[in-house]
């Protein structure tokens, strides 16, 4: 009996420690649609909420908090600025700015919305994605493209924080 009282207080503590832990892959995701009848590029991208509002304690403000009941006024702001210093977009060889539409939260995850306007024709696509990289080096960001209706994928690593794609 009182083996059984030992397993159980060893089950509920590793319960609660693995509860408690941070989620164990760093990983982003984003998605890049060439919307050819709008000439613009949507862009999706999807950062865990605690990854994210580390390094925006860490970068900007130690008080920033996230999330949809407690988050602090200058959450956006540093949302956005922190995206532009990480994403960066090149579209025929000549470098782009996105615009900041948004974001919203899905559980654990932070979605904000981009766009870049004024696209005419799409010959070649380059993206550079550092989100994370200085907080974690085995940080992935994924990115996923449907341009022309050719659906293609790019993996980026610290070491490797840019891919190109030609249609």
């Amino acid at each position: 009996m009182k083996n059984i009282k030992y397993l159980l207080v060893a089950i509920v503590c590793f319960s609660l420690i693995s509860f408690t832990s941070a989620h164990k892959y760093y990983v982003s995701v984003t998605q890049i649609e060439y919307v050819e009848d709008k000439s613009s590029l949507q862009i999706i991208s999807r950062i865990f909420i605690d990854d994210f509002e580390r390094i925006l304690q860490e970068r900007y403000d130690d008080s920033i908090i996230l999330g949809d009941e407690e988050e602090t006024d200058n959450a956006i702001k540093y949302i956005e600025q922190y995206l532009k210093t990480k994403l960066s977009l090149r579209v025929n060889d000549q470098d782009v700015n996105f615009n900041f539409i948004g974001k919203k939260y899905d559980n654990d995850i932070v979605i904000c919305y981009l766009e870049v306007e004024n696209i005419k024709q799409l010959k070649t696509f380059e993206i550079s994605n550092k989100v994370l990289f200085e907080l974690y080096e085995e940080q992935q960001n994924i990115v996923r493209t449907k341009i022309y209706s050719k659906r293609k994928s790019l993996i980026l690593i610290a070491q490797n924080d840019k891919g190109m794609l030609k249609f």
